[in-house]
């Protein structure tokens, strides 16, 4: 850990709100970004990470060092993502689906992206959506864990830390949420040919 980020915790756990604010500055985006892919919803990840950053300020105290402090941030992020999914029985959906309002209201959503050529960009949006469908198809835990290891690029240790579990546990669920995303990836191209 830097000596800024330790002197920054220490002056967080004295209620400093300054320095938790330049604490948590370059986390807050990552943080957004792993709890919009747990939950597949804008609303619902931001309000999940700023519920998340609330926790870490009012937690701050009980911060024991053992671990980065990103490493225990984005554990509270994951987290917090997990419980408010229970609660709200979130249904996900992917950012390449239409949303269906009832009868002939139908509203498509779609990202603009001018680059490329037009052959190019429908192979990578038909990949991408295949991928993000394969994955939102994971139980949870694989789903999460696929997250942090090969989205966000988490180390195991990393990994073992957020999700509170130990290192062959990390790595014998990577193995197997790889062999079932591979799996769905595979019945999904038979189909597709």
């Amino acid at each position: 850990m830097k000596s800024n980020e330790l002197w920054l915790i220490e002056q967080s756990r004295k209620g400093n709100i300054d320095a938790f604010e330049e604490l948590i500055k370059d986390y807050k985006k990552i943080a957004y970004n792993i709890a919009l892919k747990v939950l597949k919803n804008t609303e619902d990840a931001e309000d999940a990470s700023q519920e998340a950053l609330i926790k870490v300020y009012k937690s701050i105290k009980s911060f024991n060092m053992e671990s980065t402090f990103k490493v225990w941030l984005y554990r509270i992020v994951v987290n917090t993502c997990i419980d408010l999914k229970r609660k709200k029985a979130i249904n996900t959906f992917s950012i390449d689906e239409s949303i269906d309002l009832g009868g002939v209201n139908e509203v498509q959503r779609e990202i603009a992206d001018n680059s490329g050529n037009p052959d190019e960009l429908v192979e990578k949006n038909f990949n991408n959506k295949l991928v993000n469908d394969a994955i939102n198809k994971l139980d949870d835990d694989f789903k999460t864990i696929i997250i942090l290891r090969d989205i966000q690029g988490f180390s195991y240790g990393e990994i073992s830390e957020i999700l509170s579990c130990n290192l062959g546990t990390v790595k014998s669920r990577l193995n197997r949420a790889r062999k079932n995303l591979k799996e769905i990836l595979e019945n999904e191209l038979k189909f597709q040919y």
